[in-house]
C-alpha cells in the first residue's frame, strides 16, 4: 500500500445495522469540525451516508457515479467538496452495484487490479487530507475487498448480541483476502455500538466474547456508542450529525423561558439524548486519532542512544 494511504480507515462489518455509516459520518464530521481535513468514501450502493449528512436530495448527489467510474475505469477520484467545512465526500449510491459487477469481471482476469481499484483512485488525492474514512457495505464482497485493500486500518463496529458479533469472523476472512496486496492493513479497534448504558454486565460480556473470538489482545475501544433512538431518528430526519444536533438542542429556549415569555417558540431539535451521543462520538474520535498517531510515533526509527540531535 502507498504510504500516502497510511491514514485511511475502513469501517467494516459483515453484518448490516451495526452503526458503520453512523460512525463514519459522525467521527468524520466531528474531526472535520475540529480542524482536520477529512474525506469520507461511501462504498455502499444504498448510499446511506447521504441521509446522515443531509445531502440526499441535493443536486450534488451523483448516486455513486464518480466513485463507480474511479473503480471500474480508473478515473481520477473526484469527491464532492465542502459537504461540511473541511469535509469532502466520495458519494455512494446505486451506480456502485454496476461497479461491483465490473470489478467482479475484472477480478476474473486480474484479481490484484480489482482489489486495488480504490487504492489507485485515492493515491492522487490522499495528501490533501489528514484522515480518510471508508464506509463499507455489509455485502458486495468485491467492494469490501477494494475498501480494505485501500486502508491502513480496519475499525469494526459491533452490537452486544451474538448474531452481530458473528460478522467479526467474516471480516477476518476478508482481511486475509487482501493481505497479499496490502500487508500493512491492521485492526485499529472494535467499538460497541447501540449500547444500553444501564446494562453494564451485557457490555462486559460482549467484550469478553470478542476477546474469546479474536484473542485476549483484541484492540477494543474504551468508548462505546450508546443507544439513543430518538436522537438517531431526529439526526437522520434533519440531516444533522450528533454534535450539530447537540448544539441545536442546547441553543433552544428552556421551558421556563417559554413560560415566562422570555423565549420564542421553535421547531428545532428536542432530543436531549443528543448531548450524550455527541460526547460518545467525540471520545471515539479522540481514541481513533490517538491510536493512529501512537502507531506512527512508534514506527519512526530512532537514532542510537546518546546521538546528537
Amino acid at each position: 500500500m502507498s504510504s500516502g494511504l497510511d491514514r485511511v480507515v475502513a469501517i467494516v462489518n459483515g453484518k448490516g445495522g451495526v452503526g458503520k455509516t453512523t460512525i463514519t459520518a459522525n467521527i468524520g464530521g466531528m474531526l472535520a469540525a475540529s480542524g482536520y481535513r477529512v474525506l469520507l468514501v461511501d462504498m455502499d450502493p444504498q448510499g446511506n451516508l447521504a441521509e446522515e449528512l443531509g445531502y440526499t436530495d441535493a443536486e450534488t448527489n451523483d448516486d455513486g457515479m464518480a466513485l463507480a467510474q474511479t473503480l471500474v475505469f480508473a478515473a481520477d477520484a473526484k469527491p464532492t467538496i465542502g459537504i461540511r467545512e473541511n469535509l469532502d465526500v466520495l458519494m455512494g449510491g446505486s451506480h456502485l452495484d454496476m461497479a461491483a459487477a465490473g470489478l467482479t469481471l475484472k477480478a476474473q482476469k486480474d484479481p490484484a487490479a480489482a482489489k486495488g481499484a480504490l487504492a489507485n483512485g485515492l493515491e492522487g488525492l490522499a495528501d490533501k487530507y489528514d484522515l480518510i474514512f471508508i464506509d463499507c457495505p455489509p455485502g458486495q464482497e468485491t467492494l469490501q475487498q477494494a475498501a480494505l485493500a485501500a486502508a491502513r486500518w480496519a475499525l469494526i463496529p459491533v452490537k452486544t448480541d451474538a448474531s452481530s458479533r458473528k460478522g467479526l469472523r467474516d471480516v477476518a476472512r476478508r482481511l486475509d483476502a487482501v493481505v497479499s496486496i496490502n500487508p500493512d492493513l491492521d485492526l485499529l479497534g472494535i467499538v460497541l455500538f447501540g449500547v444500553n448504558r444501564s446494562a453494564k454486565r451485557v457490555s462486559e460480556s460482549a467484550r469478553e466474547a470478542i476477546r474469546q473470538d479474536l484473542g485476549s489482545g483484541a484492540p477494543i475501544f474504551e468508548t462505546s456508542i450508546r443507544h439513543a433512538e430518538a436522537a438517531a431518528q431526529e439526526s437522520r430526519e434533519r440531516g444533522l450529525l450528533a454534535f450539530e444536533l447537540e448544539e441545536a438542542v442546547l441553543a433552544a429556549p428552556k421551558w421556563w423561558e417559554l413560560r415566562r415569555g422570555s423565549g420564542q417558540e421553535h421547531d428545532g431539535p428536542r432530543s436531549k439524548s443528543a448531548v450524550g451521543v455527541a460526547e460518545d462520538f467525540q471520545a471515539l474520535g479522540e481514541e481513533v486519532v490517538a491510536r493512529i498517531t501512537d502507531s506512527e510515533a512508534a514506527s519512526i526509527p530512532t537514532g542510537p542512544i546518546g546521538a546528537e540531535s
